[in-house]
């Protein structure tokens, strides 16, 4: 008996199917349910090293298919930020800390317009 997943007739349990499933599972995770927030994503380590982002910021090294990849994201923990990254691509080489200078709390904050003066 065979089973049609998204165009090709696979015989029932084969090992396609798995890994078909494995690939929608690791798209359909999202980084608010870990509490992280993914800054940059395979970015250069020039750009990661910028110190507009701010402190609870995190460098992940992380390898897909021999290739190494570097994000930036933040969280208030680094066990969440693993969890999320070893779920979604399952190989984690490296955490560090960020270079970033601002104050979680003041992060993407834009100060009100001014308002005109009576005269």
């Amino acid at each position: 008996m065979t089973v049609n997943v998204g165009g090709k007739e696979i015989s029932r349990g084969a090992a396609a199917v798995a890994e078909d499933k494995k690939k929608e599972e690791a798209s359909k995770l999202d980084p608010s349910d870990y509490s992280c927030e993914i800054l940059l994503e395979k970015t250069t380590w020039d750009k990661s090293n910028d110190k507009s982002f701010p402190t609870d910021a995190f460098n992940i090294t992380y390898e897909v298919d021999g290739k190494i990849c570097l994000d930036v994201t933040r969280s208030n923990k680094q066990v969440n930020i693993f969890d999320f990254y070893y779920d979604k691509y399952g190989n984690v080489k490296k955490i560090d800390y960020g270079h970033g200078t601002i104050s979680p709390s003041q992060w993407g904050y834009k100060a009100p317009p001014k308002k005109k003066r009576r005269k």
